[in-house]
């Protein structure tokens, strides 16, 4: 008689294994333990075999009722079901084996040994991060050009243009060695030749190299012109904010106390208030000027005028008097400098520097972060880069910092 729900929701477990019966080769297997085991009975080429069809209730009656009706169907075609089975087996796990991350692993513990340790940590590390979980399980011969386009997109909108340009020669060079290994055919990065932005992609000069910022930092303590210009110039690189946002900055809206600068929304770019947790090294600079504008609304205040902020062209001005062209550095060129070594370089957390740049992040969900969002890792992030670029100043060697890539989200 066939089996029915209830008959298998009420069968218990027996001393020994036994057999609930739905026919045609299909059985219920129950053992002692309480486990309910799928199997059919078949006979191929005059031997009787087993064919394991899952377990219940995992898989339900109607279920096992249609795999029993494929394998039928490959018997009475003259082909065993369970050989089908073992095929399938074998090529998945031909396909583990030759997936991206397996032979992006294989190449570089083959060719790191040459490589600084520092650079071969960086390549795997920007592997691991920004490209294992997309295409790292696939098989290697599978992925094409649009599927690694996709990967390196998604570094390229967080800003990090060279990165983006790094990965995909990390990429080519994987895939160049898997097709010399035998395992892929060729190597599509070569299809992406000028479907990324340019390495200095935005319109905004600006130093990025570690050696090329820290002459940078050490000319600014050195410029001999306005103070309130000078103390904009010390403060734009720790904080990172727009150009207007720095210029327009209010005592009102600072918290010595406290570390934190609160931009309200009419002032941003996004129409959202933005937090900037403020370092140690943020802090002593605006103590040294609050004597001089204190008593302004204006942190950095006009030379002609102490009702009204400095001008749009003070930091721009002074960097050109400094003897940096409009094509090595701006006003806005902290941010990107900012971003990138952080990012980069010092390998914090993308979703850390993008709240912090006060860029449009939003949750699993689709919802927008407040200006509160990580604020603890965010402190954290931004004592470290100063005291990272303190170094830079210094002419030291500066160890990368890491945040937790397992931070609560």
């Amino acid at each position: 008689m066939p089996l029915n729900e209830m008959k298998i929701r009420n069968a218990k477990p027996q001393a020994k294994p036994c057999k609930l019966t739905d026919g045609d080769g299909l059985f219920l297997l129950v053992t002692p333990q309480g486990g309910k085991w799928w199997r059919f009975r078949y006979r191929f080429d005059g031997k009787e075999k087993m064919l394991s069809l899952g377990t219940y209730p995992e898989i339900g009656l109607s279920d096992a009722r249609e795999r029993r009706f494929e394998a039928r169907k490959l018997i009475a075609l003259g082909i065993d079901p369970g050989e089908v089975r073992k095929a399938r087996k074998a090529a998945r796990a031909e396909s583990a084996t030759n997936s991206f991350e397996v032979i992006a692993r294989e190449w570089h513990g083959k060719f790191s040994p040459g490589w600084s340790e520092t650079y071969a940590g960086f390549v795997l590390d920007r592997l691991q991060r920004d490209v294992f979980p997309w295409i790292g399980a696939r098989p290697i011969e599978q992925i094409k050009a649009p599927d690694v386009l996709a990967v390196l997109r998604r570094i390229e909108s967080r800003g990090a243009l060279e990165s983006a340009h790094k990965i995909r020669t990390s990429i080519g060079q994987v895939f160049r060695y898997a097709v010399a290994t035998g395992r892929a055919e060729r190597d599509p990065t070569g299809d992406l030749k000028g479907a990324l932005l340019p390495k200095n992609g935005g319109h905004h000069a600006a130093l990025t190299d570690p050696k090329e910022v820290a002459p940078l930092l050490r000319a600014i303590d050195g410029y001999e012109g306005s103070f309130v210009v000078k103390c904009a110039m010390r403060l734009a690189p720790l904080v990172f904010v727009r150009p207007g946002e720095l210029r327009k900055a209010e005592w009102a809206e600072i918290d010595l106390e406290a570390g934190e600068w609160n931009i309200p929304a009419e002032k941003m770019k996004m129409k959202t208030p933005h937090l900037v947790p403020l370092s140690r090294q943020a802090v002593e600079i605006l103590k040294e000027l609050q004597p001089l504008t204190g008593e302004s609304r204006y942190v950095f205040t006009s030379g002609r005028s102490f009702a009204r902020p400095m001008s749009e062209n003070a930091v721009l001005a002074a960097l050109r008097r400094m003897g940096y062209g409009k094509d090595e550095m701006t006003g806005h060129g902290f941010r990107a400098m900012a971003r990138t070594i952080l990012d980069e370089i010092l390998h914090v957390r993308p979703d850390f520097i993008e709240h912090q740049l006060a860029h449009s992040v939003r949750d699993p969900n689709g919802r927008a972060y407040n200006r509160t969002s990580h604020l603890a890792e965010r402190k954290k992030m931004m004592q470290q880069w100063a005291d990272y670029l303190d170094g830079l100043r210094a002419g030291a060697k500066v160890i990368s910092l890491r945040l937790s890539e397992n931070a609560d989200t």
